[in-house]
């Protein structure tokens, strides 16, 4: 096992209309794209089609989503541990202008405990909160031993805080500092009380700021990918978290800044394409994006607050 991934399965539908019917009314779309999602699922998608290919502890279901999604992970060669549920879980995202609107079909009613896993030779955990007890089990097991942990923090878990004191690089969502009434800069330093060694705020089409080992606060701007070539934002999150957790594993020599910047190039490929299969980066893609909106290495440091 390279790394673990543990998150909730989602079918995405994503689609792109000018226009969203409402009572007795139809609308035919300019395009759609099905596939995979979930925040560290598609995390662990990304990893695999980067080259290094973790396992993925994932909800199931036995029905035919199900059995779709097993037949992905198989196409990527991911070793999927399945924890049961009823139904599998859908999204319905529209994306427009840079954002996306979602409606969510979750079934989150785990029908058994998660499995107790063998971690030999695992070098990185990364979770998104969802299955918030075997998040929290396999975040202390790898702070035990000395494995990397990772955390997506899109959202407030139920377990949220007490999971952190176990992450060592917590990378969340702006949605996660609104609630909890936190700006950005009061979310690191919430972090850093969290004893989180490395800890970022994503800002969307702003970029990142984070701080590293040291506790120096850093921004990195995003890349400037022009408006009209913005398809599709959904899923750019996750592509960021599965591409940093790959350039860890890859180069443990390589800074977070660099791991960072990477992770940013392939949100930026991932942008440019509707759905998340589609945008999963290549390394030949990143590079490409690289060179195309090319930026200094070194991100800007911010003055500590005091």
């Amino acid at each position: 096992m390279h790394a673990l991934f543990i998150g909730q399965t989602y079918i995405d539908v994503t689609f792109l209309t000018d226009h969203m019917p409402t009572g007795d009314e139809k609308h035919v779309a300019s395009a759609y794209a099905v596939s995979f999602g979930g925040n560290a699922v598609t995390a662990a998608f990304c990893c695999a089609k980067l080259g290094i290919v973790p396992d993925l502890l994932a909800t199931v279901a036995d029905d035919w989503l199900g059995r779709m999604f097993q037949d992905m992970a198989l196409k990527y060669g991911i070793p999927l541990h399945a924890r049961k549920v009823r139904t599998s879980s859908l999204s319905f995202i529209m994306p427009k202008d840079g954002k996306r609107a979602i409606v969510r079909c979750r079934d989150d009613d785990h029908l058994h405990p998660f499995p107790m896993l063998n971690m030999s030779g695992c070098r990185a955990l990364h979770v998104d909160g969802h299955q918030p007890d075997a998040a929290l089990h396999y975040a202390r097991l790898c702070r035990e031993a000395g494995i990397l942990t990772s955390l997506d923090g899109g959202g407030l878990r139920e377990n949220t805080d007490e999971l952190l004191g176990f992450i060592d690089v917590a990378i969340v969502a702006e949605r996660l500092c609104e609630q909890m009434n936190y700006d950005p800069e009061a979310m690191l330093d919430y972090l850093k009380r969290r004893g989180c060694k490395v800890g970022g705020v994503t800002l969307g089409e702003r970029g990142l700021i984070w701080y590293d080992e040291t506790g120096v606060v850093r921004e990195i701007p995003a890349l400037a990918v022009p408006a009209a070539r913005v398809l599709d934002t959904n899923g750019a999150g996750d592509v960021f978290h599965g591409a940093y957790v790959y350039s860890y594993l890859s180069d443990q020599s390589k800074s977070w800044q660099e791991h960072f910047a990477f992770a940013q190039a392939a949100s930026a490929h991932k942008v440019q394409h509707l759905g998340n299969e589609a945008g999963l980066p290549t390394l030949a893609d990143i590079v490409a994006v690289q060179q195309e909106f090319e930026r200094p290495a070194r991100g800007n440091v911010r003055a500590l607050r005091s």
